[in-house]
């Protein structure tokens, strides 16, 4: 693989080669060559709707996780394990959606013009925000697993300081995960424009190869085989518990905790698959490059960063503790209990002794939390 002629127009830090995706311009005569190249096989019209729909999708994403991460700071009422989670969750989509406009101007203008220097910390930080991301996202299922399998064990250990601990494991197993990233990230140039992409040592291709596959498992299969193992021993828990307190509200129950399984891991699914569908079959298989497939891959692409948006609803909005918060702060309605009352903090940490025993009550009522 030639690295040296891609030119992708995307800062996503492990996309498939250029040389498969965009090379689907037939041999033009000489003086259309440098139109070919740097259009980038795109017309105006549709370079300036994807860089209007990554706008979009910046400023959505920013908006819903900047309203979590405050309601979660200002209120003592939001501050539970689970929205601990979610409050780093928040924090690493948020960060992820920086790296957006940046990606935007790359596809409007089809060249990178920040220079090597913020080709790199973009592509760092836009890497360990989208590992950190998905990351938190199977702490969240691990967590949900232990308090409701496990909810006498587990209660030592799911308190606000572990919770705090994980959080800051979570980045930095995030940062050795991207070190190949930072070490790689640079800047290449071609017939005048330059590509914010990544370096390998050599044009075999191997090194490429293996990222694919290093990302893959470690971005994908991985915390998806997680997260599907911790929901099924959710249901199964669920299931026998509501056998026990009768049908109706092992019903409810069970209607619960399929609602939360299948809106997580079928978005996370829906946003991530096509993704790393497109990477791995880029160096499994010999894919004929056609418009209609470079304009499939940037789809994919705006699906992976519009997963953090959908984050805070996903995680935010199936709460109605969050639903009451956001109302409060947007002034949607005047909801009590959200101020003076709700600010003590040491009540909160008080309220942390007893939550095995109000996670066993809430399994036999068939009362689950929803807001994982």
């Amino acid at each position: 693989m030639d690295h040296d002629k891609e030119l992708p127009n995307t800062t996503v830090f492990w996309f498939p080669s250029t040389s498969q995706f965009d090379s689907f311009t037939p041999e033009t005569p000489a003086t259309n060559v440098s139109i070919n190249i740097t259009s980038h096989h795109y017309d105006l019209t549709s370079n300036a709707i994807l860089t209007f729909i990554y706008f979009v999708v910046c400023i959505v994403g920013l908006c819903g996780n900047t309203l979590v991460i405050y309601v979660i700071l200002r209120y003592a009422k939001m501050k539970t394990i689970t929205n601990i989670y979610i409050l780093n969750l928040a924090i690493a989509d948020e960060l992820f959606m920086l790296g957006l406009p940046f990606l935007a101007v790359q596809v409007a203008l089809v060249h990178w013009p920040f220079g090597k220097v913020i080709c790199r910390i973009v592509m760092t930080v836009d890497g360990i925000n989208q590992f950190t991301s998905i990351f938190c996202l199977t702490v969240m299922s691990v967590d949900r697993y232990l308090a409701v399998v496990h909810p006498i064990k587990s209660a030592k250990w799911r308190r606000p300081r572990t919770a705090k601990m994980v959080n800051v494991a979570v980045w930095g197993i995030s940062l050795l995960v991207i070190l190949p990233i930072m070490i790689y990230a640079g800047v290449i140039n071609n017939h005048g424009s330059s590509s914010c992409t990544m370096i390998w040592p050599d044009d075999s291709g191997a090194w490429y190869t293996a990222f694919i596959i290093y990302a893959f498992i470690l971005g994908f299969l991985v915390p998806l085989t997680i997260i599907c193992l911790c929901y099924l021993f959710i249901i199964i828990k669920v299931k026998s518990s509501g056998i026990r307190v009768g049908s109706s509200k092992r019903k409810r129950s069970e209607k619960k905790v399929t609602r939360m399984v299948s809106i997580v891991v079928a978005v996370f699914i829906f946003c991530w698959l096509p993704f790393y569908i497109f990477n791995v079959s880029s160096v499994s298989v010999l894919i004929v490059p056609t418009p209609v497939l470079k304009g499939m891959f940037d789809f994919v692409v705006v699906l992976t960063y519009a997963n953090s948006c959908a984050n805070p609803i996903l995680y935010a909005f199936l709460s109605d503790n969050f639903k009451k918060s956001f109302q409060n702060v947007l002034c949607l309605m005047k909801v009590g209990g959200m101020d003076e009352a709700d600010r003590s903090d040491s009540k909160q940490d008080k309220a942390r002794l007893n939550e095995a025993t109000e996670t066993q009550r809430t399994l036999l009522n068939g009362d689950l939390q929803t807001s994982i």
